[in-house]
């Protein structure tokens, strides 16, 4: 991983407006910066929220959100570099009905790692230059959506061949592929619980799907529908001014 400076921002009480320094390992200084755009949505607490049965025609663990159309390309330049750009892609409570939002954040490298030092291994995020990520639950699944950014489509791309290799080891889950996106799902395990995973590979990212928890089927149809759903904000996000 990259051992540079960064800046973590939680997408989670920007209401409150505090800023909480911390030291982390390995690193200089990280500004930890609360925000609640994603996790509150219209203002309130995430922790008193219940999961809601979702809306006919949409079944817990498939989100009902209306960003379903194409935007932007897939091949697009825009760097994501700051939280506002993560807020703008990242599922928030609105596109997720059915589900309980957990935690959302970005983190900013301010001295990303050069990918001249990055080896040929399993760390394909070494020279990512930012990632977000926003969590959800419903009746024990867990849905969790990742981006981590690169400073340009060649250093995403690099970080995607290297991601594949390293999860073809893995059992490959079945299911359609996300449409005009380079993307695969496998199974793996992580700390005792199974998870479904979907990688995509769009502009200068690398988006990633994850199904997991106690009470997940880690169905493919499903983990391929929230996919679908995240690649148009992402595109969106990139071709906002």
């Amino acid at each position: 991983m990259a051992t540079g400076e960064s800046r973590a921002r939680s997408i989670g009480q920007q209401a409150t407006g505090r800023t909480v320094l911390k030291t982390h390992p390995g690193s200089k200084t990280a500004v930890l910066v609360a925000l609640a755009a994603l996790v509150t949505g219209c203002g309130g607490s995430a922790s008193d929220t219940a999961p809601t049965k979702p809306s006919a025609g949409h079944r817990a663990g498939s989100g009902s959100g209306s960003d379903g159309s194409s935007a932007g390309t897939v091949g697009f330049d825009t760097v994501f570099k700051t939280e506002e750009r993560f807020q703008q892609a990242l599922p928030d409570p609105a596109s997720m009905a059915g589900w309980t939002p957990r935690n959302a954040s970005a983190l900013i490298e301010d001295d990303p790692e050069p990918a001249a030092r990055c080896a040929p291994s399993r760390d394909w995020e070494c020279a990512k230059i930012a990632h977000g990520e926003a969590n959800f639950e419903a009746f024990g699944e867990e849905a969790d959506f990742d981006i981590t950014a690169f400073v340009d489509k060649a250093g995403a791309g690099e970080a995607c061949r290297k991601e594949a290799t390293w999860s073809a080891k893995y059992t490959k889950a079945p299911g359609a592929a996300v449409s005009d996106v380079e993307s695969h799902a496998y199974y793996r395990n992580v700390g005792g619980e199974n998870g479904l995973y979907v990688t995509m590979c769009l502009g200068t990212v690398v988006a990633e799907v994850t199904l997991a928890g106690p009470n997940s089927s880690l169905d493919p149809d499903t983990a391929h529908s929230l996919a679908r759903q995240f690649v148009p904000r992402i595109q969106k996000a990139a071709a906002a001014s």
